[in-house]
C-alpha cells in the first residue's frame, strides 16, 4: 500500500487537475496519510507506519522544488539505483543481502556464511534482487526522461509486490537448485568441524598409548 497508492494518487490527481503538479501532490499526501492511518489502525508500529509517509512527503518536496512532476518519481529512482549497487556489492564481499536478512529471520546470525554450499546459493540468488532493482530502473528511467508522469505511476505499482513476489519465488528456486541433495536446508547450516591443533591430537593420543602399554 505504502508504495502503490501514493504514486497512483499522484498520477490521477496531475491528470485530474489538468496536468497540475499542486493537485498530484495533494492527492498523493491525503494517500499517503490515508495509508499510514491504515496501517496504524491494523496495529501497526507509529514509526513503520510513518516511513511510508515520509517518504511521500520527501517525494513531494522534490517535485514541488524543481517544479516538475516526474520529479515525484526522483527519490525512487535514486532508491532503486543504490540498492542494486548495494546488493551487488554485498555478492561480491561475499556477504549477500538474501543470507544477512533470512540468517537474522532465522536467528543464525552470521553462521549461514561457514556453510560454503548455503553462502554459493544466497550469492546467487542475490542476483534475482539486483535483476529486479535493474529491470525497474529499465522501466523508470526512459519514462521518466520523456516526463511520462501517469505512465511513472502506472509502473511504480505494477512493479512493487508483484515484482517482489516473483523474486521471492525465483530466489527460493535458485537456491534449492543450488544446495546440494542431501542438504538439510537454509534451517540447518553445515558448519565444518574447526580443525585439530597439533598439540591437541597430541594430548589426546598420549593418554591413548599410556593406555594401550
Amino acid at each position: 500500500m505504502d508504495a502503490t497508492a501514493p504514486p497512483l494518487a499522484f498520477a490521477a490527481g496531475w491528470l485530474a487537475g489538468g496536468q497540475s503538479l499542486w493537485g498530484g501532490v495533494i492527492a498523493a499526501l491525503v494517500a499517503g496519510a490515508a495509508v499510514a492511518v491504515w496501517r496504524l489502525s491494523r496495529g501497526a508500529k507509529p514509526g513503520a507506519a510513518l516511513v511510508g509517509l515520509l517518504a511521500v512527503c520527501v517525494a513531494a518536496l522534490i517535485a514541488v522544488r524543481t517544479g516538475r512532476a516526474a520529479d515525484f518519481f526522483l527519490l525512487q529512482l535514486v532508491s532503486n539505483a543504490a540498492s542494486a549497487l548495494v546488493w551487488a556489492v554485498s555478492i561480491v564481499l561475499r556477504w549477500p543481502l538474501l543470507g544477512v536478512i533470512v540468517g537474522a529471520v532465522l536467528r543464525q546470525r552470521t553462521r549461514w556464511r561457514r556453510d560454503p554450499d548455503l553462502l554459493r546459493a544466497y550469492g546467487r540468488a542475490s542476483w534475482i534482487w539486483v535483476l529486479q532493482y535493474a529491470l525497474r530502473l529499465a522501466v523508470f528511467l526512459p519514462l521518466y526522461a520523456a516526463d511520462q508522469v501517469a505512465a511513472l505511476g502506472v509502473a511504480r505499482a505494477a512493479l512493487t509486490w508483484p515484482l517482489v513476489a516473483a523474486c521471492l519465488a525465483v530466489s527460493w528456486w535458485v537456491i534449492r537448485r543450488t544446495l546440494p541433495a542431501d542438504h538439510p536446508g537454509l534451517r540447518h547450516p553445515v558448519t565444518p568441524d574447526p580443525p585439530t591443533l597439533p598439540a591437541q591430537s597430541a594430548a589426546t593420543s598420549e593418554p591413548a598409548q599410556t593406555e594401550a602399554r
